[in-house]
């Protein structure tokens, strides 16, 4: 099979080196794409000098639109396998083989999903994210499974792969404004099947949370549920 990482990069200079060193050493089966998302930083100038494979934006079109042009990507490829992982550092390649071990393939007969989700929240192992910031991934993995019925402790993770069924909705439309948690209700409103598997993330290596200050988060958590709740709703009267 054909296995692509998307690597959505804005601004990550300082962790990209480690990112794609960890993906050589522990996923090698694996192709990659950074995404450059029309960085300011030396992020570009890392790509180019270290022969890293990476397609570069013309303009900043945010994590949802550089997530979808690495599915665009991936779909247009040809590839069958297709992982978000962040440029930040957080994710570790090692989890993609218990990942793969849970994806529905047609060379999987063992696979129980179409969307697998890598979560902290399950062994508790690792960097866990601030009690405040739980709060609210745990009120959005509430109301994901009020309007889908589906369980997820961390729909905010990052960290996640699909096949190709996932890579083909994707690439047509995705949420672009913190776009995690909307996305699982798009896949779920398709009848296709989500899991999670426990992982353990690091504490970011570089770059900056978009959201950083309490405005932004009571804003991000205002826009992510009305995206939910719009997302739900359209896939009903769809």
């Amino acid at each position: 099979m054909k296995k692509l990482i998307i690597i959505p990069a804005y601004n990550e200079e300082k962790s990209l080196l480690q990112v794609i060193a960890d993906i050589r050493e522990n996923a090698p089966d694996y192709d990659y794409v950074v995404i450059n998302d029309a960085s300011t930083d030396q992020t570009k100038k890392v790509c180019e000098d270290n022969q890293i494979h990476f397609l570069d934006l013309a303009s900043n079109l945010g994590i949802g639109g550089a997530v979808q042009t690495g599915y665009q990507y991936a779909l247009y490829e040809g590839y069958d396998i297709a992982v978000q992982l962040d440029g930040d550092g957080q994710h570790m390649a090692t989890s993609l083989r218990e990942m793969e071990r849970e994806l529905k393939t047609e060379e999987n007969g063992n696979g129980t999903a179409d969307l697998v989700i890598g979560s902290r929240f399950i062994d508790k192992e690792g960097f866990q994210s601030t009690g405040l910031r739980r709060i609210g991934i745990g009120f959005l993995g509430w109301l994901i499974r009020c309007v889908t019925g589906n369980k997820v402790t961390d729909p905010s993770s990052g960290l996640r792969m699909g096949n190709n069924e996932v890579i083909k909705i994707f690439a047509n439309a995705y949420p672009w404004d913190y776009p995690e948690p909307e996305s699982l209700v798009t896949i779920a409103k398709r009848n296709l099947s989500i899991r999670e598997v426990p992982v353990v993330m690091r504490e970011r290596q570089g770059g900056k949370s978009s959201i950083g200050n309490p405005l932004k988060a009571v804003y991000y958590m205002i826009k992510v549920s009305c995206g939910i709740l719009i997302e739900a709703a359209g896939r009903r009267n769809a």
